[in-house]
């Protein structure tokens, strides 16, 4: 009775948005996600183990470039603020995971960070709250690894406490969807933890969908995007294919997206960025050996777009071999370091891995990118973007980020060289120009 009636004040809270809700991690999936919270009335603790993001929030300077006014006046209206004490979370109603959850240098899971915010809620969890996992991980994380640290309270799920998973759904840079509007997939552990988490999301998001399990909503994520790493590792290998062939395979994806039915363009390029999907179709291989099962899609999908940025190298050198000009010794100017066009993050970026191939044959580098100002590579290599004034002094140019500021006729009409990763230059049969 005491447990249903804690269940109906959370219930209640929630719907008047009274929950104090708490985000852990603020990255690019925690500072948005709090934002959108405060600005639908809730009250926001932000949880971030760097005192200087920390510190950054509760100034109102909002790191991620997303609804770039909103935190300015949700600070000043006391809606949402920041800490790395991790004992205010006894105080909120709901806690929110967002912590990253990369891979090790063997290419296996590192659920550390889950793993440690976990224990951290354990130390404070009491009766009635909701703890929420978004960070991205194999399937059975929710209920085999959070649930088990939650449990060693003492306390009684889907009575006492409540659990869900809720995967993060992130497009940096995408202008038309962000936090507010993409569509929510929750499984919670017991029916009503599932009802609680769909009602909170319900309160901020327009569409909520329920899963069956935490199980299946991991599973989901996961598939979202191995579709991806999967159809772009193929258009990957296609353009290779074309290229040796002497066929445009822009072209050719342009063609195919003329089918009204059955056909889904994707696009080549220098190689998979960013968080999720280099990393995340690994987490699955990893799990599916406790199977007994080889994920074979996702292992080939995974080296042919991992070996993208040498065959750009090698597009370089058939390039500066047209000018009879050796890689060694040639002046190379990278444009873009993001693993994306207009954002600002190059985690996993291929023209980090670009460069230091470069580097390592002997190429002199110099990249450009008006988002990011230094850089380390992974040779602990350490450059800062120069200025483009003038495109004329190196040998070739490489577009390995097409973010929107380069005015690329400028670039095609100064440069001796230029190899083009993503098409930006929309050159056709210029001598000058090497398109992926």
């Amino acid at each position: 009775m005491i447990q249903d009636l804690q269940t109906t004040d959370l219930s209640a809270k929630i719907a008047q948005k009274t929950a104090r809700i708490a985000v852990v991690g603020l990255g690019y999936v925690g500072l948005p996600l709090g934002i959108e919270f405060a600005k639908a009335g809730f009250q926001v603790l932000g949880i971030e183990d760097n005192p200087a993001k920390a510190q950054r929030v509760n100034r109102g300077d909002n790191y991620i470039f997303e609804d770039q006014g909103a935190l300015q006046g949700l600070v000043e209206g006391k809606k949402i603020r920041a800490s790395s004490d991790y004992d205010l979370l006894r105080d909120v109603d709901v806690i929110i995971i967002c912590v990253p959850t990369p891979l090790t240098k063997h290419r296996e899971p590192d659920i550390s960070y889950v793993a440690s915010v976990t224990d951290h809620i354990a130390k404070t969890l009491r009766r009635g709250q909701l703890v929420v996992l978004e960070s991205t991980t194999y399937p059975g994380t929710t209920e085999e690894l959070v649930l088990p640290h939650l449990s060693s309270s003492g306390l009684k799920i889907g009575e006492d406490f409540h659990l869900a998973f809720s995967p993060e759904r992130v497009d940096p840079g995408n202008k038309e969807f962000h936090t507010g509007n993409i569509p929510k997939v929750i499984g919670g552990v017991t029916p009503k933890c599932t009802e609680l988490a769909c009602k909170l999301y319900g309160q901020v998001l327009d569409e909520v969908h329920p899963a069956s399990s935490p199980r299946v909503a991991e599973m989901e994520k996961l598939l979202e995007n191995i579709f991806r790493s999967v159809n772009i590792a193929l258009v990957n290998e296609l353009a290779i294919l074309c290229r040796k062939m002497d066929i445009d395979i822009w072209e050719v994806v342009d063609l195919a997206s003329t089918k009204p039915y059955g056909f889904m363009p994707f696009y080549p390029g220098p190689g998979l960025g960013g968080h999720c999907i280099p990393v995340d179709p690994f987490y699955l291989t990893w799990k599916a050996r406790e199977y007994d099962f080889a994920t074979k899609f996702i292992e080939l999908a995974g080296e042919i777009n991992a070996n993208m940025p040498a065959h750009v190298v090698t597009m370089i050198v058939d390039a500066l071999g047209t000018q009879r000009k050796s890689l060694r010794g040639a002046n190379v100017l990278v444009l873009g370091a993001a693993y994306k066009k207009d954002v600002a993050d190059v985690r996993e970026s291929p023209a980090l891995r670009i460069m230091e191939l470069l580097i390592k044959r002997g190429a002199l580098v110099s990249y450009n990118d008006p988002l990011i100002m230094e850089i380390t590579l992974g040779s602990a290599e350490e450059l800062r973007s120069v200025p483009v004034s003038d495109f004329s002094r190196y040998d070739c140019v490489v577009i390995a980020t097409n973010h929107s500021v380069y005015d690329y006729e400028r670039v095609v009409k100064d440069s001796k060289l230029v190899v083009d990763t993503h098409n930006a230059t929309r050159s056709k049969g210029s001598a000058k120009v090497f398109v992926l």
